[in-house]
This record gives C-alpha cells, sequence and structure tokens, in this order.
C-alpha cells in the first residue's frame, strides 16, 4: 500500500449539505427552512423561548448554594485499599501516605487531600496517614491493629 492509495472506509467521510444552490439542489430557494417566520431568519435563539412569556426555568424557584472555595477531598474506601494490599501494589508494612495512594493508583490525584471511609472489609495492620477519615474507618483500621492518623489538611488553592 503507497500514500496514493489511502482512503477512507466507504461512508466514512460524509459530504456537508449544501443549502440554497438552485433548484435542483433540492435545498434551493429558501434551503429548507419553510416559508417566512422566526425561524426562516438567521440570528435566531430560540431553545428557551416561550414566545415573550417568562420562560419555565425563570419561573421555578432557584434553591441551595454551593460554596466557591469549598474543599474537595479524594475519597477512597477502606475495602479498597486492602484489595491493592491483597494484590501487592501497596505495602502495608510502609506507612501509607496520600502519595503512596497516588503512586498505587488506588486514586488519581489528592485534590485539597484524601478522606478515607470504612466501606468494605479491612484486615491488614497498616499505619495509614490521610487528611480525613470517618469514624467507623479509624476504629476499622485500630481494630485490625494498625493505626490512622490524620494529617492537617493542605492549604486550600486561593
Amino acid at each position: 500500500m503507497k500514500l496514493n492509495e489511502l482512503r477512507d472506509n466507504p461512508g466514512a467521510a460524509k459530504k456537508a449539505k449544501r443549502v440554497g444552490r438552485g433548484p435542483g439542489s433540492g435545498t434551493g430557494k429558501m434551503g429548507g427552512r419553510g416559508i417566512k417566520g422566526q425561524k426562516s431568519r438567521s440570528g435566531v435563539a430560540i431553545k428557551g423561548y416561550e414566545g415573550g412569556q417568562m420562560p419555565l426555568y425563570q419561573r421555578l424557584p432557584k434553591r441551595g448554594f454551593n460554596k466557591p472555595n469549598r474543599r474537595e477531598y479524594a475519597v477512597v474506601n477502606l475495602g479498597l485499599i486492602q484489595k491493592f494490599i491483597d494484590a501487592g501494589k501497596i505495602d502495608a508494612a510502609q506507612d501509607i501516605t496520600e502519595d503512596a495512594l497516588v503512586a498505587s493508583g488506588v486514586i488519581r490525584r489528592k485534590r485539597d487531600g484524601v478522606r478515607v471511609l470504612s466501606k468494605g472489609e479491612f484486615t491488614s495492620k497498616a499505619n495509614i496517614a490521610v487528611t480525613g477519615a470517618s469514624k467507623g474507618a479509624v476504629e476499622a483500621v485500630e481494630k485490625a491493629g494498625g493505626k490512622l492518623t490524620l494529617t492537617a489538611p493542605a492549604a486550600a488553592a486561593e
């Protein structure tokens, strides 16, 4: 095969519809827009427009508030950490830090810190050092003979 023999698969590249190019094209004269009216004209953005009536999205009450500078934690369950320890991706003999969790692939990125939750079984005797943890997670790690220490949260990006 040579470069000049390369072709798209049949039907892969569809030709653009050329509108308003004479009566023989099938989309000549009014170009498939019909006769008169707002939609036949250029510069129309109808979407939520209701003919001047107050649109539905403006009639409904707005509720709630999202704090713009809130902390977002990467969440990880104890069961998942145990699964990675069993698979040999995390060494339970050493301290399990946030960086170790990222390096092993348990979580993708730290964000404003890592929070551990107690979902799943945890049986390894391991020391875990993270930003936050639920009470159940702390109890589960201590019950297994390990220790879960909480570090100060990372400074929020301001």
